[in-house]
């Protein structure tokens, strides 16, 4: 993960802090404000302590807890459109409180679906609220390459109808932050450390010359496979290729996995045309 220590920082839904801890200690941004959706109590009641939310205000930076990004209502303390970059670490919607809260949430969108619309309206709150309109204008989603989260289609699926691009990503390497603990969304379990990626996004077609360094980490054939993955030889909401004939497209496209993303993507594109009206 790229990050430049002239940037103004803010980090979403930080689980226990640690990443946010390890950030400011180790990589020493500008300016940094860590945002956690548990109010302190609960952060205390489930981490066994509030170490990091301490840590932080040591070294300077602000906390706010009980902060969901999707509602406005929650930002009372927050000074809007002051930072660099905005981070959200693994984001994953909260289990649900009963079956009557599932059935209540589910009723006509798949937690496939109720997910990316998290990820979509963070986007959508990040280049509207939260980035300066003078600063780097990006906004990180670190995500795990394994299903269910690869079956997001994070690189296509968010940013459609917006003004805001995709612009590639990086390999996220959590040995850059000592201390940090990828937390369950729910319990204080660490969950396993598995290969992910850091996505990034930006509604400016041209990076500042300070950040141009950036584009060294972010990948650079993003735009040649996004080429490719739109041609009849690929499927780019299974990222599979290279389709060699009919018959590879015939089992391909008769497959499981592709009749599940299918399904996945025809009720995100539904989602979309809900969220028009």
């Amino acid at each position: 993960m790229y990050i430049n220590s002239k940037w103004r920082i803010l980090t979403v839904g930080d689980g226990d802090l640690s990443f946010s801890a390890s950030l400011v200690k180790h990589h020493k941004p500008r300016a940094l404000t860590a945002t956690v959706f548990d109010t302190r109590s609960t952060l205390i009641a489930k981490y066994g302590s509030d170490e990091h939310y301490q840590q932080l205000l040591k070294n300077g930076a602000n906390v706010l807890t009980s902060f969901d990004v999707t509602e406005p209502s929650t930002w009372q303390n927050i000074i809007l459109q002051q930072f660099d970059l905005v981070i959200f670490q693994f984001p994953l919607i909260p289990g649900f409180s009963s079956k009557q809260d599932y059935i209540k949430q589910c009723e006509h969108f798949s937690i496939n679906t109720l997910n990316r619309r998290l990820l979509r309206i963070y986007l959508q709150h990040c280049f509207k609220y939260f980035l300066a309109d003078n600063g780097a204008k990006l906004a990180y989603i670190s995500s795990k390459d394994v299903k269910p989260y690869r079956q997001w289609n994070i690189e296509h699926s968010l940013t459609m109808n917006l003004p805001v691009m995709y612009l590639g990503k990086m390999a996220f390497n959590i040995t850059e932050f000592p201390g940090y603990r990828i937390r369950n969304v729910d319990r204080d379990k660490h969950v396993k450390d598995t290969q992910g990626f850091t996505y990034v996004y930006s509604d400016n077609q041209t990076l500042p010359a300070e950040d141009i360094q950036l584009a060294t980490f972010v990948d650079d054939k993003v735009f040649s496979k996004l080429a490719l993955l739109n041609n009849d030889n690929h499927c780019a909401i299974c990222r599979t290729g290279l389709l060699l004939n009919e018959l590879d497209k015939k089992l391909h496209f008769s497959s499981k996995k592709h009749l599940q993303m299918q399904q996945y993507e025809q009720q995100w594109h539904y989602y979309l045309s809900q969220e028009s009206l």
